[in-house]
């Protein structure tokens, strides 16, 4: 493919901006020869889902590499042109520089105690072993790694923490001695304290958290992924509880109905939070342009929710913006998304790794 050329309202910004792609580098300078393919429009950087799970359908772990890819396609064709995998059972890291592929920053599979999380998914592992299985998942992945910080707890009927403050404390300490940072899954109130102490760099759903916990993401800069398009499953995992886990379900509903409290909170306090719809964890993919949308509803300024599906979030994970020498990743919408979100489900045109998919 020769040299493109687009015209648009560059966001963040307000100025009409020409935009020259030679490959997988844009360029502000023209390039001769160059096809114009879009010429008006509003050009966003690529969208992110950062917690999305190819490996994973809402059925469980999919059978191989071929079928992980054809999910984040589906993500890709949504304008998801950057995925962090949230963890993953199938291991597809020669998925890496595939042109086809959204950039890819890989955490690695789950890290879980022994039958506290979702069947076939998980390293399962003790406390002991815990910091040794995170520094190899974290050479595993390719930038984070995922702990799963609470699960139901069949004997006490409810959510409960699955590591120890200690084991969790040195798990984080390997893991960014190797390089990675690290996510970490829970929906409780009792896991969180010692999550945050032991230094992990983002919080996964985070349902539990309140007024005193927010303060301290903001005072550490942890950021929040609040996947509300999982967090809508909660009342049916609820009815499915009822009749052997009643607390449990209880508590999920009650989780479920404060959440958008929680998440403007957070956004008031100045944490940082970005876009992920946890496709694969019950999800299905394609939805980051609806999560965008539910932030906006928590509380987040249109502006500022879409940011954190797109230039904030591409930031956050070391991707470049649209800027002179900057990767060739961008979606052009017919209308300003800002005004209205839903204009992202209807990508005008799609650009990845400087190759028109749409």
């Amino acid at each position: 493919m020769g040299p493109l050329h687009v015209r648009g309202v560059l966001l963040p910004g307000e100025t009409e901006t020409d935009l020259w792609i030679d490959g997988d580098r844009l360029s502000t300078e023209p390039i001769r020869g160059a096809e114009t393919i879009a010429s008006g429009g509003w050009i966003v950087p690529g969208l992110v889902d950062v917690h999305c799970h190819p490996g994973l359908d809402p059925d469980g772990p999919v059978p191989g590499v071929a079928a992980a890819k054809e999910l984040a396609l589906v993500d890709r064709d949504a304008g998801v042109l950057a995925i962090r995998d949230a963890g993953s059972p199938v291991d597809y890291r020669e998925l890496d520089g595939d042109p086809e592929m959204p950039r890819l920053i890989r955490a690695g599979r789950h890290l879980a105690p022994p039958k506290r999380y979702l069947p076939h998914v998980a390293i399962e592992c003790g406390p002991g072993e815990l910091p040794q299985r995170a520094a190899e998942q974290a050479r595993s992945g390719n930038g984070w790694i995922k702990l799963v910080g609470d699960w139901i707890d069949r004997d006490t009927g409810d959510l409960g923490p699955t590591f120890p403050p200690e084991a969790l404390a040195a798990a984080v300490e390997a893991a960014h001695a190797a390089g990675a940072r690290v996510a970490v899954h829970t929906f409780s109130e009792a896991a969180l304290p010692a999550l945050i102490s032991a230094g992990v760099d983002s919080i996964e759903h985070g349902t539990g958290l309140d007024e005193s916990l927010i303060g301290e993401l903001a005072r550490r800069g942890t950021a929040l992924v609040p996947t509300l398009t999982n967090i809508e499953n909660f009342p049916g995992i609820a009815a499915k509880a009822d009749a052997k886990f009643p607390a449990y379900a209880a508590h999920m509903r009650r989780l479920h109905e404060t959440f958008p409290q929680v998440v403007r909170s957070a956004y008031e306090a100045g944490v940082p939070i970005y876009a992920g719809t946890d496709a694969g964890g019950g999800v299905r993919h394609g939805l980051a342009a609806g999560e965008i949308l539910r932030l906006h509803q928590a509380g987040l300024p249109a502006a500022d929710a879409l940011a954190a599906g797109s230039w904030a979030a591409r930031d956050w994970l070391g991707l470049t913006g649209l800027t002179h020498g900057g990767l060739a990743d961008l979606v052009v919408y017919d209308s300003d998304p800002r005004e209205d979100l839903r204009v992202l489900a209807a990508p005008a045109r799609i650009v990845l790794r400087g190759r028109v998919i749409r």
